[in-house]
């Protein structure tokens, strides 16, 4: 009779931070490598200015937002953690290609002993570093038997290039993947004003900053409603609009963003809506604004867009085109 694999190979580590490994789970994160903060408290992605363990939770991933030192209780949520190299660096462009030796190697055994449904790289160069080729972010044309791959931007601190939005919408998207969240209809109007101003609420986090956005008026399109109807609802409870005509369609954007963890993002139309300006007076009460994640509303000319986080993040450009040329012949498509 054939003796029994060891299974007990990924209790532990060459690194002073565990690998956080188990049969059978979703999704195994791979680090580029630990860091000095992570060496020293012997966690991964411990340094309080990495996104890592914010976007988990944001995108659907853990049930609340963990602490690198309960890094453990990630196995519970079907979620593993593991590095690329285990060389404790300053950074990960302090690396070296001998680093990554055997990292293709144990990645392979990982997905076949384990089983796990994806490798997620937390960072281009985790995937690089590991295999020795360029992959875009998003899932790998490389697969290890059943196990799927993607790349993710990296969560450091050091690549604070990449905004938080951009970061969201890939560990969403990654999330709407494993969990296989079905996508939300939505509608949006884009409501301009006879001097080129936009109305827009700002979602997300009541006070203002990185976990907060500002984007048109709308909402969920409910089963069985059209998008015009859906905007005569949300226009009337976000800002007070009643009476308007419906324009042409902008564009279709496809949002991952895990805000309700039964949906794993939303398929939104925009449209046109030409209208004199008003000041907002919505029917919803501040506190059921407040409930739906709208926390402000205002108007903005397009050269102020830039100075704010919007979502879709080329609101600015869209809108300068939108008043030099008139609405798109063509709805854009657009993914962020």
């Amino acid at each position: 009779m054939a003796e029994a694999a060891d299974m007990s190979w990924w209790e532990s580590a060459p690194s002073a931070v565990p690998d956080v490994l188990a049969p059978g789970l979703r999704v195994i994160f791979v680090g580029i490598n630990p860091g000095r903060v992570s060496d020293d408290r012997r966690a991964h992605f411990a340094n309080p200015r990495n996104d890592f363990w914010r976007l988990l939770h944001v995108a659907g991933f853990t049930s609340r937002l963990y602490e690198p030192s309960e890094q453990f209780s990630l196995l519970a949520e079907g979620i593993g953690v593991t590095n690329a190299a285990y060389r404790t660096t300053p950074g990960s462009g302090d690396l070296r290609r001998a680093d990554f030796a055997g990292s293709a190697e144990r990645l392979e055994r990982v997905a076949r002993d384990l089983r796990p449904e994806w490798l997620a790289f937390v960072g281009k160069d985790a995937y690089r570093g590991a295999f020795g080729e360029r992959a875009g972010l998003g899932e790998a044309a490389r697969q290890l038997g059943r196990t799927r791959l993607w790349v993710l931007p990296s969560t450091s601190p050091a690549n604070a290039a990449v905004p938080w939005h951009v970061r969201r919408r890939w560990f969403g998207e990654l999330s709407q993947r494993v969990y296989g969240r079905p996508l939300r209809r939505a509608a949006r109007a884009l409501l301009l004003d006879p001097g080129g101003r936009v109305l827009l609420v700002r979602f997300g986090e009541a006070e203002p900053g990185r976990g907060s956005w500002w984007a048109l008026p709308g909402g969920g399109v409910d089963t069985g409603e059209s998008d015009g109807d859906a905007l005569v609802r949300e226009l009337a409870e976000e800002c007070g609009l009643t009476g308007f005509e419906l324009g042409p369609r902008l564009w279709t954007r496809r949002q991952w963003e895990v805000s309700l963890h039964r949906w794993g993002g939303q398929v939104e139309r925009a449209y046109l809506v030409e209208i004199p300006a008003f000041e907002p007076a919505p029917s919803f009460s501040p506190e059921q604004l407040a409930a739906e994640g709208v926390h402000e509303i205002g108007w903005f000319a397009a050269e102020d867009l830039d100075r704010i986080p919007t979502a879709p993040s080329r609101l600015a450009a869209i809108l300068q085109g939108l008043l030099a040329d008139g609405p798109p012949a063509v709805p854009l498509e657009l993914s962020d």
